[in-house]
């Protein structure tokens, strides 16, 4: 102990040990000692000392302070004072960092020194695995140095340690349960580790996200009071910043689980927004950009849109259009939202439309949009806020042919309103002013109005503008193109580059695939002479933009020329190109513009954002224009005039074999829809030939009943015949009613006559059916798709004749033996009627009678039982046809269902592992302290105590 005095703070005498000798001698205390309070006396000192002396108790003691960690569980102080001693020597602290004016080199060593300490602790994975082990303690000496440990490894070596992090079982949920801990400074410290944790990784941000990471980070925002709270919603902010930027499956999830509309409340500002805290801006900032990544034109075209919906209908956009038209609202905090505005509406009808009926509220109200490009046009507005207005009008004309059309319109003269100032007025004002920049940005401007619009670039022609009192007015582009080649005053504030770019690019775009503007624009006898002349010079570095951008403007005359005047025709303009300039010197001047540093940084994303004014030349969407054009340019200065007779004749030669493919396709069509018709009378004929062969059997069932009727009555009357009257008392009784009995018989025969002529007709018109079927049949033969389906349709209908023509002939034998039977029982009934002695006769005859009326009747109700089976065949087929669908339906539900239940299994028998490993390490541990004379309770133990103490508590209720 008096050892630990010295170090502590005693003074002893004698010479004093150097500061490595005592870490050494420290070390040995922590290693060989056996009493607990020496091991934590000896691991404090290592502490005191660990942030003087860094490199030697790193180098001598790390592995003795993760023993400690290993083995000394028990004890939370001396587990508090290891990993503070780990995290002194692992942390670059900015604290121990001397003075930011001394050598960068120092700063420089401490960072390797904290890297290297870093790699070494994390060589065996099992350390990280340890220390989220030691975060599951809740006392707080054990768990905030554990966090401050881990954030300090993640700053280190991110990538390795996210990587043991992401393999370790309940990895992320340990760290997750932070944001939960009471305490605020483990839960912000927390809110820090998982910052680092969720660098550049997109798997952790994932299960991040769906540990319900959104969820509780929107409640502390919300407890801590969203935009007024302090450094804890910034974190809470850069954490969902880390979530959420390009991860667009957490950006779904976001979306999906409604955390959109909780965003509202945080853009709700008062009327006085005078002295705004720093901390309030820094929030309001960070959750400008939260809302900008969920609708950041570098995500899916279809995830944007959703966003873009969602924040129209739960009225986020208008709280920010609030934002955008209050008073007092900090410079920085406008431009982000107008920034964010911007993309919020970009491409989205809906939220364009509404944007364009906000106003601002001034008196007489006027519209947002004619308010935020009198920032624009004025020199005196902040340059970013001036490039935020201009992103936010390109956005609000992207792909809005209706918002294109309502901006030209204020410049058409039927349209202008004198007591009011419009879009139009601004932009031309900008166009022609004095400030080089306003210049580019009311080009740029109005080059966005006529954005793959060749309605909106033919209207803008018409625009005139008053130059000076007694001049005539001249048309928009006519003045364009004065700035450009004229020598008076104009051309002097014309003459900076970024005026004539911007003046270029508006050029370019507009009469770019649109044939009259460029028959307008060459109609001009002096702009061909101004671009050859520029194009030919040589001129200086920054001139070599300029001499591009008229080679583009030259080329795009070419292209779209459609020869309507002889003296800038093609080919005149060609020759021209070939005589001042020179074909290969031409492309050359077209190629600056692509080799230009600005134009690639341009062409990067839509947002202009320039670190200077100076640097502000290339706009977004010219760049895919001077894409799309270079090389077609390059081809059609360098064809000559047979190249384009060929081509034309290629181009007739390709005219004409369209209109023959297309004659073809039409005759196609029709042939289709022919045979189109004739299947569908092929199956016609199908179903008709069905039901004939169904009409058929009935027929033949019923013509065999009748024939076995007949055969049983011949018998009957045969036997008849033969038997003489043996009982005269019978017979006088029956002579009465033998007549009438005969008569009805009679009435019978002649009932079953008129089925038979009936069968007779249905006979003929199936025979008549059968001759109008063979000539169609025919007639669909003679057709383009004539082929075996109507011969095998034939070959049926051949058979089922010649089957009709035997019936036809058996039906003709029963009507003979039909005549034959009614003579036999006109003689019968003859030579009963005046005998009195034939009384057993009529007796026979009225039972006969009576069981053909019984079978004539069991007849019919045979025939009526067979329709109403058929109408229940038919509906029992529908039935079963849909049973059959519903059971394939059900087959495939089965299915996902038994490839779910399989997936369950698969994460149970994950989960049962993981607990299996658990208890292992459990019993592990218990073994261990056990072996270190601790004493541990078993399950069984605890069991038994709860069931001694049950019983207690019984016997004092009895009692």
């Amino acid at each position: 102990m008096q050892f630990f005095r010295g170090v502590m703070g005693g003074q002893i005498a004698g010479p004093q040990p150097s500061g490595a000798e005592t870490i050494q001698k420290l070390c040995d205390r922590v290693a060989s000692s056996t009493l607990l309070e020496d091991r934590r006396d000896a691991v404090r000192a290592l502490k005191s000392l660990s942030k003087k002396y860094r490199m030697e108790v790193g180098t001598q003691a790390m592995d003795h302070l993760i023993n400690i960690l290993q083995t000394d569980r028990s004890d939370s102080e001396i587990l508090g004072y290891a990993l503070d001693t780990l995290y002194n020597i692992i942390c670059n602290d900015e604290e121990e960092e001397q003075d930011e004016s001394e050598d960068e080199n120092a700063q420089k060593g401490a960072d390797d020194l904290g890297a290297q300490f870093t790699d070494k602790f994390i060589q065996d994975p099992e350390h990280i695995t340890l220390l989220l082990t030691l975060l599951e303690e809740f006392d707080f000496h054990v768990r905030w140095p554990g966090v401050k440990l881990l954030t300090a490894l993640l700053k280190n070596q991110g990538v390795q340690v996210q990587g043991i992090i992401l393999v370790s079982p309940m990895g992320v949920s340990r760290l997750m349960d932070l944001l939960a801990d009471s305490r605020e400074v483990i839960r912000n410290d927390g809110l820090l580790l998982l910052q680092q944790l969720t660098k550049g990784n997109a798997a952790i941000q994932k299960i991040v996200a769906f540990e319900n990471a959104f969820e509780r980070l929107l409640d502390i925002i919300t407890e801590e009071g969203s935009s007024d709270g302090g450094i804890v919603v910034e974190d809470c902010l850069l954490l969902l910043l880390n979530l959420l930027k390009n991860n667009s499956s957490n950006q779904n999830f976001f979306k999906e689980g409604s955390y959109i509309q909780r965003m509202k409340p945080w853009f709700e500002v008062g009327d006085d927004n005078s002295g705004w805290s720093a901390q309030k801006v820094t929030n309001l900032h960070l959750m400008l950009q939260l809302v900008r990544v969920m609708v950041s034109p570098v995500n899916s075209p279809g995830a944007s849109a959703s966003c873009q919906k969602s924040m129209y209908q739960c009225g986020l956009l208008q709280q920010l259009c609030t934002i955008l038209m209050a008073t007092g609202v900090p410079a920085d905090i406008l431009t982000e939202t107008i920034n964010t505005v911007s993309e919020v509406i970009r491409g989205s009808q809906v939220n364009q439309d509404y944007f364009a009926s906000v106003n601002a509220p001034s008196n007489p109200p006027r519209p947002a949009i004619v308010v935020l490009l009198m920032s624009m046009v004025n020199e005196r507005q902040p340059f970013v806020l001036r490039c935020a207005v201009l992103y936010c009008f390109q956005c609000f004309l992207y792909k809005n042919q209706k918002g294109q059309g309502e901006i030209v319109a204020t410049l058409l003269p039927s349209t202008i309103d004198a007591n009011s100032i419009s879009a139009g007025q601004l932009l031309c004002g900008g166009l022609f002013s004095a400030d080089s920049l306003s210049n580019w940005c009311a080009a740029v401007a109005l080059a966005h109005a006529l954005q793959d619009n060749l309605t909106q670039k033919e209207q803008l022609l018409r625009v005139q503008l008053a130059t000076s009192l007694g001049k005539p007015p001249v048309s928009l582009l006519q003045q364009c193109t004065n700035i450009l080649s004229q020598g008076d005053k104009i051309v002097r504030r014309g003459s900076k580059v970024q005026t004539r770019v911007g003046l270029l690019m508006l050029l370019c775009t507009w009469i770019s695939n649109c044939p009259i503007a460029v028959t307008h624009f060459l109609h001009n006898q002096e702009n061909v002479p101004f671009l050859t002349a520029q194009i030919s010079e040589n001129l200086g570095e920054d001139e070599r933009l300029v001499q591009g951008l008229c080679a583009l403007l030259l080329g795009i005359c070419i292209y779209y020329n459609d020869n309507s005047l002889e003296n800038y025709t093609k080919e005149k303009l060609k020759q021209l190109i070939e005589k001042r300039i020179g074909k290969e010197n031409f492309v050359e001047k077209l190629g600056f513009i692509t080799k230009h540093e600005l134009y690639s940084r341009a062409a990067q994303k839509p947002q202009p954002v320039f670190p200077s004014p100076e640097q502000m030349l290339f706009d977004h969407e010219f760049t895919k224009l001077v894409k799309e054009l270079e090389g077609v340019i390059t081809k059609a200065v360098h064809k000559s005039t047979e190249e384009e007779k060929k081509e034309e004749e290629v181009k007739k030669t390709l005219e004409q074999h369209d209109n023959i493919v297309t004659q073809y396709k039409e005759l196609i069509r029709e042939q289709d829809a022919q045979i189109q018709e004739l299947k569908e009378q092929a199956a016609s004929m199908a179903s008709q030939n069905e039901q004939m062969q169904t009409t058929l059997t009935q027929q033949l069932s019923q013509i065999q009943q009748h024939k076995d009727q007949y055969n049983i009555l011949k018998l009957k009357l045969g036997k008849e015949n033969q038997s003489q009257p043996t009982s005269q008392g019978e017979g006088s009784q029956m002579n009465g009613l033998q007549t009438e009995e005969l008569s009805q018989l009679r009435e019978e025969l002649e009932e079953l006559r008129k089925q038979h002529s009936l069968l007779q007709t249905q006979l003929s018109d199936k025979v008549a059916l059968i001759s109008t079927l063979k000539s169609e049949a025919a007639q669909t033969a003679d057709g383009p798709a004539g082929g075996s389906d109507n011969t095998e349709l034939l070959q049926e209908l051949e058979a089922l004749r010649s089957q009709v023509q035997s019936q036809s002939t058996e039906i003709t034998q029963l009507k003979t033996e039909r005549q034959d039977l009614l003579r036999k029982a006109g003689a019968v009934s003859s030579d009963t009627v005046p005998t009195s002695d034939g009384s057993l006769d009529a007796a026979k005859m009225a039972e006969l009678e009576g069981r053909l009326a019984a079978q004539t009747s069991e007849t019919e109700r045979l025939e009526e039982e067979l329709k109403r089976l058929s109408g229940s065949r038919a509906e029992l087929e529908q039935q079963l046809a849909s049973s059959t669908s519903t059971v394939a339906i059900l087959q495939t539900e089965r299915s996902k269902l038994q490839t779910e239940v399989q997936e369950s299994k698969k994460e149970q028998d994950d989960l049962l592992m993981l607990l299996a490993d658990q208890d292992q390490k459990i019993h592990s541990l218990k073994q261990k302290l056990k072996d270190l004379g601790e004493t541990v309770e078993d399950e069984d133990d605890l069991d038994a105590r709860d069931q001694t103490d049950d019983d207690d508590e019984e016997d004092e209720d009895e009692d």
